[in-house]
């Protein structure tokens, strides 16, 4: 009788340890899950020379002084293009994680400029899954450079050009992200009949890393208007470079 019990017993221990499992999975099962976004899809607010998904955090300002050298193949009169370089100055600041704005200015037909750019979705994963992060870029140049004809009408508006762009990244993986930037220029005044003053561009960039602190970055912009209907020589543009990370 006393073995006959011992073995009933064994039987019983088990019951209320799967229904303790089962009650546990089932409140698992109704908790709430997390909304996990991605982070650091570019290291950078710009890609190459186009700008990225990322955004300068709330509070900080970014300095950035870009130079952008003449043809290599100028000769050595001309430094291989270092004399021929165009420098560009800006300070960038993150106004709210979904909201960041610059102003700069550019010695290239001694250009002032402003942007802003805002987030419209983000890449996240668990409780809400989003694919890709969206973000808006607007911008606004005004040439400052002289007039070359100074005896005929010239408006104040002709010095303005617009620039919109829709940027669309998705981090693939830690070391690999992408991104797609349709985008539109118009120039309130162009230097030709033959020239358009709208211009339509898809750009495509990526960034593969490569170790810890070092990663390949492209870029590259096709330009979707016909070259045959304007007045200067026009190639799309292609930009490769590697980014080393001492911070």
């Amino acid at each position: 009788m006393r073995r006959l019990s011992l073995v009933f017993l064994i039987f019983l221990i088990p019951v209320p340890i799967f229904a303790q499992d089962d009650l546990l999975n089932l409140l698992n099962e109704n908790s709430p899950k997390e909304i996990n976004f991605t982070t650091a899809t570019f290291k950078s607010t710009r890609i190459m020379n186009g700008h990225s998904i990322q955004k300068m955090p709330p509070g900080q300002l970014d300095v950035r002084i870009s130079h952008r050298f003449g043809k290599i193949n100028s000769g050595p009169y001309e430094f291989f293009g270092l004399d021929q370089s165009n420098v560009h100055l800006s300070l960038e600041y993150g106004i709210f994680n979904w909201l960041m704005a610059g102003v700069g200015r550019g010695t290239y037909e001694k250009t002032f400029d402003g942007f802003a750019k805002f987030t419209i979705l983000r890449q996240s994963s668990g409780a809400k899954v989003m694919p890709v992060s969206v973000s808006v870029l607007s911008s606004v140049a005004l040439k400052s450079i002289k007039w070359a004809d100074q005896s005929r009408t010239n408006y104040f508006s002709s010095r303005l050009s617009y620039v919109g762009q829709l940027l669309i990244a998705r981090k693939i993986s830690q070391s690999f992200s992408i991104q797609l930037t349709p985008s539109y220029v118009h120039r309130n005044l162009v230097a030709t009949e033959l020239d358009p003053n709208d211009l339509y561009a898809m750009g495509a960039g990526g960034r593969m890393k490569l170790s810890k602190r070092i990663s390949l970055n492209a870029e590259y912009y096709y330009l979707v208007n016909p070259k045959t209907y304007m007045s200067q020589q026009v190639y799309n543009p292609l930009s490769v470079g590697v980014d080393i990370e001492t911070g």
